[in-house]
C-alpha cells in the first residue's frame, strides 16, 4: 500500500493550501477554513475583505470562497473612494489637495471683482459627497464713477446765466468691464440760471449693481444795490435791473430836469457808474425878451394849454379856469402847463401858475401865436411846439385829456406811466 494513511484524497486537500494566498492591498483580509485548519486557503475557506479608511471594494463582493478550481469565488481589490468632479465655477477656479479623492480639501477662488457665494472650502467625504454644495463666484460689487468737482460760475457782464460744460464720466467695472450708459439726471451742459444745480450720474453693470456719483453746479450773478427811480422820473433797465453790466436809463417827468447821470451801469465792483439821478422842477425864465424865447423853454418837455381872455370877468375864462382846478392831476400826468394871458395890453398881464409875464413879452406871445385879445380864446400846443387845437368857447378837462392822449410820443408815456405806477386814482 503506497499511502500510510487510510484517509481518501478529499481528506488530503482539505488540510492542503489549495488557492493563492490572499493579499490586498489597502486592505485586511480574514479568513476561516471549513475545520479550523491551520491553512486559511484550503479548499472551502471563506475570506471576507475589509478595505482600510478612504478605500473601497472596487467590484464583486467583500466574502470569497476557496473553490475546487483553485480560484477563489471572486475577484478583489480596493481603490480609493473618489468624489464626483466638481463644477469649475464661472469666473473663478479652485484648488484641491488630492483631487476628488477621499479626504481631499478643495479650496474656491474668484477673480477680480467677484465675491465667493457659497462655501470657501469643501471636503470629500467616505460615502462620496462633499461637505458642502457647489459654490459661486458673483459680481456684488458696484461700479466705479467719478462726477466732475464742483462747477462754480459767475454770469457774464448784462447775462443772469452762465455756461458751464463738463465730460461725461466714465464708469469703471471691477469685474467684466461690461457697462449700461451713463444716465445723467438733471440739466445737462449748457447755460444755467443763477442758483445751485444738484446733478447726479447712474451706470449699471452686467449684474445689475449700481453705481452713482454726485456734483452740484453753482452760478452766481453779481448783483449792484438796489437803485430807485428818481422823484418825478422814470427809470428803465435792461437784463434784471440789478446785476452786473446791466444799464439803468433816467427820464424826468414834463416839467422837470434831470440832473446827475442819465444813464448808470453796475460795474463789477457792484458800484453803479456815473452820480445820483435827480429831477428838478423846471425853472421857467420869464425875464426872456421874446416870445419865441419863452416857449423855447417847453420844447420836448411841456405841453401848452394858453388860455386868453379879455377880461378875468369874461364867462367863459371864469369857467374855463373853474374846470381846470380840479383837473391839475390829469394836466401834471400829460405834462401840461396852462399860460393865462388876461386883459388888453397895456394893461394885460400873463401868468404861468403863479409867476408873472410882463405885459410885453405876454403881448409878444399873443402876436405870436395870433390869439386875438377881443374874445376868449384856447390854444392847445404839442412838446414840439406844434399849433394843434383851437377853442373859442370852454370844454372840459376831459376833453383836453382825450385830445392829449391821441397826440403822438403819449402812448409811450402812458406805458411808462403805467409801469411806474403813476396815476391820478
Amino acid at each position: 500500500n503506497y499511502f500510510p494513511y487510510s484517509q481518501p484524497i478529499s481528506f488530503l486537500y482539505s488540510r492542503t493550501p489549495w488557492c493563492a494566498p490572499i493579499k490586498v492591498k489597502h486592505g485586511d483580509v480574514s479568513c476561516r477554513s471549513p475545520g479550523g485548519q491551520y491553512y486559511k486557503n484550503v479548499m472551502g475557506s471563506r475570506c471576507k475583505i475589509r478595505c482600510k479608511r478612504g478605500y473601497e471594494m472596487q467590484q464583486g463582493h467583500p466574502e470569497v470562497v476557496c473553490m475546487a478550481s483553485k480560484h477563489w469565488s471572486g475577484n478583489y481589490a480596493c481603490r480609493e473612494i473618489r468624489c464626483p468632479k466638481l463644477q469649475m465655477p464661472a469666473n473663478g477656479g479652485y484648488k484641491c489637495s488630492d483631487g476628488s479623492y477621499f479626504n481631499s480639501r478643495c479650496e474656491f477662488f474668484c477673480s477680480l471683482g467677484y465675491t465667493l457665494k457659497g462655501s470657501k472650502t469643501v471636503t470629500c467625504q467616505y460615502h462620496k459627497t462633499w461637505t458642502s454644495g457647489e459654490s459661486a463666484c458673483v459680481d456684488v460689487d458696484a461700479p466705479v464713477i467719478k462726477c466732475p468737482n464742483l462747477k462754480d460760475k459767475t454770469a457774464e457782464p448784462g447775462k443772469l446765466t452762465a455756461r458751464v460744460t463738463w465730460d461725461t464720466p466714465e464708469g469703471k467695472d471691477t469685474a467684466d468691464g461690461i457697462l449700461t450708459d451713463v444716465i445723467l439726471k438733471g440739466k445737462p451742459p449748457g447755460h444755467f440760471p443763477e442758483g445751485l444745480h444738484k446733478m447726479s450720474y447712474t451706470v449699471y453693470d452686467r449684474a445689475g449693481n449700481k453705481g452713482s456719483c454726485r456734483f452740484s453746479v453753482r452760478v452766481r450773478v453779481r448783483r449792484c444795490s438796489p437803485i430807485t427811480p428818481p422823484e418825478n422820473g422814470y427809470m428803465k433797465c435792461d437784463s434784471d435791473g440789478d446785476n452786473y453790466g446791466a444799464t439803468c436809463d433816467f427820464k424826468c417827468t414834463g416839467g422837470y430836469e434831470l440832473q446827475g447821470s442819465a444813464a448808470r451801469v453796475c460795474q463789477y465792483g457792484l458800484t453803479w457808474s456815473g452820480t445820483e439821478t435827480n429831477c428838478a422842477a423846471m425853472n421857467i425864465n420869464v425875464g426872456v425878451r421874446t416870445a419865441s424865447g419863452l416857449l423855447d423853454q417847453f420844447y420836448e418837455k411841456r405841453r401848452l394849454l394858453i388860455i386868453s381872455a379879455p377880461t378875468a370877468a369874461n364867462h367863459y375864462y371864469r369857467f374855463q379856469m373853474t374846470n381846470l382846478q380840479h383837473a391839475q392831476c390829469g394836466l401834471d400826468l400829460r405834462h401840461v402847463t396852462v399860460i393865462e394871458l388876461v386883459g388888453i395890453y397895456p394893461a394885460q398881464i400873463g401868468r404861468i401858475s403863479h409867476r408873472l409875464i410882463p405885459p410885453g413879452l405876454a403881448l409878444q406871445l399873443r402876436l405870436l401865436l395870433q390869439i386875438s385879445h377881443n374874445n376868449f380864446n384856447m390854444v392847445m400846443i404839442d412838446k414840439q411846439g406844434m399849433d394843434r387845437e383851437r377853442y373859442t368857447y370852454p370844454i372840459t378837462s376831459a376833453q383836453i385829456f382825450t385830445t392829449i392822449d391821441t397826440w403822438q410820443g403819449r402812448m409811450d408815456e402812458m406805458v411808462l406811466q403805467q409801469e411806474a405806477g403813476h396815476t391820478c386814482q
